[in-house]
């Protein structure tokens, strides 16, 4: 079991309830999934991208991802349906605590002139998306073996039934909000 997943039920969870008013400790928000996605629009030309994405991903990860498609044909972007134009992971239970924790507690810090994560970029049912630049913030991909740098998308799924309630338990897990 992770350090935060243990913190959580040991400590916050009393403490999220008090301070969203729940009356009932299940009613806690807690983490469903987190969902890593990257958008690799330039493998039309070089499909040795979704390779490189792959690796990476799994790296990150830990886990092997899912190549997504093209769902239409887009003649402008000489894009065809069903073509490879991005990678995704979907983490659940431990992976998904272990990979919050290396997220907030060395990946973050890592990125230049950081000032900490808005707090505008819930979707109105307390899931978090950020958008991350480059993939080197993690420690684990090797700065030599990149041939280009590739952003990321990471959605963090919460049980929560609004913004609210994701961001006080997003806060509780010490995610850094800008104030």
């Amino acid at each position: 079991m992770s350090n935060i997943k243990k913190a959580f039920n040991e400590k916050h969870k009393g403490q999220v309830q008090k301070e969203l008013g729940l009356g009932n400790v299940m009613q806690v928000p807690r983490l469903e999934k987190i969902v890593i996605n990257m958008g690799l629009g330039e493998a039309i030309q070089n499909a040795k991208l979704i390779d490189a994405g792959v690796e990476q991903i799994r790296t990150i990860a830990g886990q092997q991802p899912v190549v997504t498609r093209a769902k239409k044909a887009i003649s402008n972007f000489k894009l065809r349906e069903n073509m490879p134009v991005g990678v995704r992971v979907t983490l659940r239970g431990d992976r998904m605590y272990d990979f919050f924790e290396r997220l907030v507690g060395f990946a973050l810090p890592r990125v230049r002139d950081f000032k900490g994560l808005t707090s505008k970029a819930f979707d109105g049912r307390g899931n978090y998306t950020l958008g991350l630049k480059e993939q080197l913030i993690f420690p684990e991909i090797d700065f030599d073996k990149i041939d280009n740098i590739k952003g990321m998308n990471i959605t963090i799924v919460t049980t929560a039934q609004n913004d609210e309630g994701g961001k006080v338990l997003l806060k509780t897990l010490g995610f850094p909000f800008r104030n």
